[in-house]
């Protein structure tokens, strides 16, 4: 069966009338969201009897996205034409656990206990699922920080034995800095 013999076959969708096409256009020119006054152009094309996919590219959809469109329509009306969207991906974390690993972060490492001078991406994703028995990769973990206002970036690791006093001892001071500087 070929697909023009399939359309003729299949029953015309029938759109509802509780509005003319003239309201369905003076209703689209004052709606903010242009994807729903683009959606009611077409349908009030559709009403006004041009062909369905002749109204539904006029619309800059194809046609069976202006079907699934009149059957939201006949069911909801204008509130039908409107987006829905979902509320995502639930988050990787639950907010008690970013608070804990904000702790963990701010806290740092013990460098006895842990080995570790300053925590690495590496390092969280593992204490996430120690703690929380959740993995993840490392770019999630950084997007994690992100989203608790941290940043990759951590300072320069220090050995926990250093001297202060003799750091500043062995850093050079020149006697004449004007004959050492680089603007002399």
């Amino acid at each position: 069966m070929s697909d023009d013999s399939r359309r003729r076959t299949m029953p015309a969708l029938t759109i509802r009338r509780d509005r003319t096409p003239a309201m369905l256009r003076k209703l689209s020119k004052v709606e903010e969201d242009a994807r729903v006054a683009r959606r009611m152009l077409a349908i009030a094309n559709a009403l006004d009897g041009m062909d369905r996919k002749a109204a539904a590219q006029a619309a800059g959809m194809d046609r069976q996205a202006l079907r699934d469109w009149v059957i939201r329509y006949n069911a909801q009306g204008i509130d039908g034409l409107r987006d829905r969207w979902g509320s995502g991906r639930p988050p990787r974390l639950e907010p008690d656990e970013l608070a804990e690993l904000y702790a963990v972060v701010m806290a740092g490492p013990d460098p006895e206990r842990d080995g570790i001078c300053a925590f690495t991406r590496e390092d969280l994703v593992r204490i996430c699922e120690q703690r929380f028995g959740k993995t993840m990769h490392c770019a999630t973990m950084g997007r994690q920080l992100r989203k608790i206002g941290l940043s990759r970036q951590k300072a320069r690791p220090s050995h926990p034995q250093k001297d202060p006093a003799s750091q500043e001892a062995f850093k050079k001071s020149p006697a004449t800095p004007e004959k050492t500087s680089a603007y002399a």
